[in-house]
């Protein structure tokens, strides 16, 4: 497969003249308005927390288009040999070379519900895959009269990496809904023989009242033994065993951080899309906390609330944030550390640097590149991304020359 390059070259300042950025380079204060001129009048619980300075200086990229055609990818991973395990939502997984080359659906995946927002979501693998061959992933799974919920299923992908065997489903979402929105999904690994898994409270008014259920699953985090899926959560009295968080939304972006700290991003209403850095036995606040308003423009709920943690950062308006990873590499030494956050409405990847578990700048890189669904870092120290649109594209990006 021919591989296509182009180059681009983001332009923090021009950025920061169109509303994209907002902070010291806009001289916009904390308190105002967002510059969409919604009705968002909400002030911020700490300096820094939104709006953070527009980070300086011009970065020029070069993308390579690896792998098009894919529809409307979700989730990816690296393998120890620079391929990539792709998802996509209709209920496809896909393995792309490392020369870009496109293989055919990988069998052995159970079916989904691939109705609206959900389908195949996050793929992931441990550290050990070279020996063991395990992949984990999450999807929508039907449970019958129009209701289903997200699943976590692990299998072994077979040598010639055509087949997917030995398959199980080792944890179910509770209770399934008859909803196609908020599925969550995303998957981190902790190193230990657990796995984090961020989900989605089904959006609808009755079903996100569950986020704050302890006995539900709903906009939940998660911790499941890799093996198995039995719960190892955080001992919350009076909640099931696999919670580790409540109070979220609808979860899209996850990674550890550099010292081994879990952050989770996700969805707000309308506005208030947050940045979280997540610890065992915590409430995040949804429905009842949002810095967001309700697509009519109503208030919903109040920002702030005794028992609920505040958001390490949040956005008004919503670039719907999406997966995220935590630079690691030499390609780019001068993000070291940095997150890097899809953005699907603002069709961009985010970099915010960050300082003792704050935001300190805030910069948009690759504006218009498409509906970015997540972003990893390859080995080599590339940044490697996925489009989410019906031609979506596996795009590495690497310094320009």
């Amino acid at each position: 497969m021919m591989r296509r390059t182009r180059r681009t070259t983001t332009s923090l300042t021009a950025l920061a003249a169109t509303g994209f950025l907002a902070g010291a380079a806009c001289a916009q204060s904390l308190n105002e308005a967002a510059p969409h001129g919604a009705a968002y009048d909400q002030t911020p619980a700490f300096e820094g927390q939104t709006r953070a300075p527009a980070l300086e200086g011009d970065v020029a990229l070069q993308q390579t288009v690896l792998a098009e055609g894919l529809e409307h990818p979700w989730g990816l991973t690296e393998l120890p040999d620079g391929s990539w395990l792709v998802t996509e939502r209709p209920g496809r997984m896909r393995m792309v070379a490392p020369d870009g080359t496109l293989s055919e659906p990988i069998a052995g995946l159970p079916e989904v519900d691939a109705r609206d927002q959900g389908g195949l979501h996050d793929v992931s693998v441990a550290d050990d895959f070279a020996d063991t061959r395990r992949v984990w992933w999450t999807f929508a799974e039907p449970r019958g009269n129009g209701e289903n919920a997200t699943a976590v299923a692990t299998g072994i992908l077979s040598e010639d990496n055509s087949t997917l065997e030995d398959v199980s489903v080792i944890w179910q979402q509770q209770p399934a809904w008859a909803s196609t929105k908020h599925f969550g999904a995303r998957i981190v690994h902790d190193g230990e023989g657990h796995i984090f898994v961020g989900l989605g409270e089904r959006s609808d008014p009755e079903p996100r009242v569950y986020a704050q259920d302890p006995q539900a699953t709903l906009g939940k985090i998660v911790r499941i033994n890799a093996e198995d899926g039995t719960p190892a959560g955080a001992g919350i009295e009076g909640a099931l065993p696999e919670i580790w968080s409540m109070g979220h939304r609808n979860i899209q972006g996850a990674a550890m951080g550099p010292d081994g700290q879990l952050w989770m991003n996700e969805h707000g209403p309308k506005g208030g899309d947050e940045l979280n850095a997540i610890e065992a036995g915590l409430n995040y606040g949804w429905p009842e906390v949002t810095y967001g308003v309700d697509y009519s423009d109503a208030e919903m709920g109040v920002t702030e609330m005794d028992g609920t943690e505040q958001p390490v950062y949040y956005w008004d308006p919503s670039p719907a944030i999406s997966g995220m990873a935590f630079y690691d590499g030499e390609m780019f030494p001068d993000w070291q550390g940095d997150a890097l956050i899809g953005a699907l409405r603002g069709s961009s990847v985010i970099r915010l640097t960050m300082e003792d578990g704050r935001v300190t700048g805030e910069a948009r890189l690759l504006e218009g590149i498409g509906r970015v669904r997540e972003v990893e870092v390859a080995q080599d120290g590339a940044l490697v991304l996925i489009t989410d649109e019906e031609n979506g594209q596996l795009i590495r990006v690497t310094p320009e020359g």
